[in-house]
């Protein structure tokens, strides 16, 4: 490493990657510095993806595609369900990889990357960030540059120690477990959602095939009732109830930030992008895609900040109009919605998957299912249809 960049990006997931991708494509001098040891590992994510927004970067590969489907379940507390057959492709990606092919791909654009570095606080000087301090092989060291970009996850601290206001009330993050699973009842034709408050309080259970017989099986619950019990206790109980006879190849836990957009993402010298600028859509937690499309604003504006020598938070800002315009409006939008279905009662579940359980799935959208939810909330139904159009 040298001792000066243009750019360092703290964090190797997608929205790190292809941050660094895209200022290195942009000529910028690019650090992309990773804790872990290997991109990608461990996995913390249901690897769930829609085909649109992958679509945006690159077409799928048989390499980190495991499988895909058109159809999905949703399934109320009384078992019933409403089954959805999408225009749309779903897809189950195998995440090491993945992530591994979009760090590589930051590498052959020009972007140097170190692992297993831990970044220990920020640089700052005159009230705009400099660079970060770090630690390796317990040798601590300073690199400085133009712009600090924190992707470092819901758990970053880089926005904290620039004292930029990155917690979370209970009630807007998903306490999350995991489990990857070897069974003979999984269906590989549909990926499974599950509700209820025995299932999943203020969230929801999951189940992805990654082939026929083997899927990750998950749930995330509202922080809120993570202190009655946890989600891996109701995940046993979730495993034991529909895969008695399950191996269980892997166990992963984590938080997943499931909230308003944040009010600040930059200010002199610093970006923040991904799940630590709480860019996940609020309803579903998924934040492959939106990291992905954060990444790709941030370096373009990373680097033309660089080669134009202004790196103020109002030049900065210039992302954080764009990410707002891209997908801001859109999780605000998905945050009221959230408020709502995570607030209904097993009851309201059951009596939405009877109305939906006798209509052919091709004639079923995930639009009309939301607007039907909100018939009581007439002023979000309009969020619906912007949301789900």
């Amino acid at each position: 490493m040298k001792n000066e960049y243009d750019i360092i990006v703290v964090g190797g997931g997608p929205a790190g990657s292809m941050t660094a991708s895209y200022a290195a494509a942009e000529g910028a001098k690019v650090l992309l510095l990773e804790k872990k040891r290997d991109i990608g590992n461990p996995v913390r994510c249901a690897e769930g993806v829609g085909e649109a927004g992958l679509k945006e970067f690159f077409s799928p590969d048989p390499r980190w595609v495991l499988s895909e489907t058109r159809s999905y379940r949703l399934i109320a507390p009384n078992m019933n369900r409403a089954v959805i057959k999408n225009k749309e492709r779903g897809y189950v990606l195998n995440r090491k990889v993945f992530d591994y092919m979009l760090a590589e791909m930051a590498a052959h654009k020009g972007a140097e990357i170190m692992t297993g570095i831990y970044v220990t606080g920020i640089i700052a000087d005159n009230g705009s960030v400099k660079g970060v301090t770090a630690e390796y092989l317990k040798k601590k060291f300073s690199i400085r540059s133009k712009i600090v970009i924190g992707a470092d996850g819901v758990e970053s601290r880089v926005g904290r120690w620039c004292g930029i206001k990155t917690n979370l009330p209970l009630r807007d993050i998903e306490t999350c477990a995991q489990v990857t699973i070897v069974s003979k009842k999984i269906d590989k034709k549909y990926c499974d959602f599950y509700f209820g408050r025995e299932v999943a309080p203020g969230g929801y259970a999951w189940v992805f095939p990654r082939d026929e017989h083997f899927a990750n099986v998950g749930l995330g619950i509202s922080g809120i009732y993570s202190k009655n019990r946890s989600p891996l206790q109701y995940l046993n109980k979730f495993i034991e109830r529909h895969f008695p006879d399950a191996s269980i190849l892997t166990r992963v836990a984590g938080g997943v930030p499931c909230a308003k957009p944040m009010k600040k993402i930059v200010m002199n010298g610093l970006m923040l992008a991904g799940d630590a600028a709480h860019q996940a859509n609020p309803i579903t937690g998924g934040g492959i895609v939106n990291a992905m499309k954060a990444g790709r604003i941030a370096g373009k504006v990373a680097a033309d900040a660089v080669a134009q020598g202004d790196v103020s938070s109002r030049k900065l800002k210039e992302y954080a109009d764009r990410w707002d315009d891209t997908a801001g409006e859109i999780n605000r939008r998905s945050y009221n919605i959230k408020k709502v279905i995570f607030g209904l009662s097993d009851r309201s579940f059951n009596n939405l998957a009877e109305v939906f359980s006798g209509i052919p799935p091709e004639k079923i959208t995930i639009r009309e299912i939301f607007v039907k939810t909100l018939k009581k909330h007439p002023s979000l139904i309009l969020d619906a249809i912007k949301v789900f159009s």
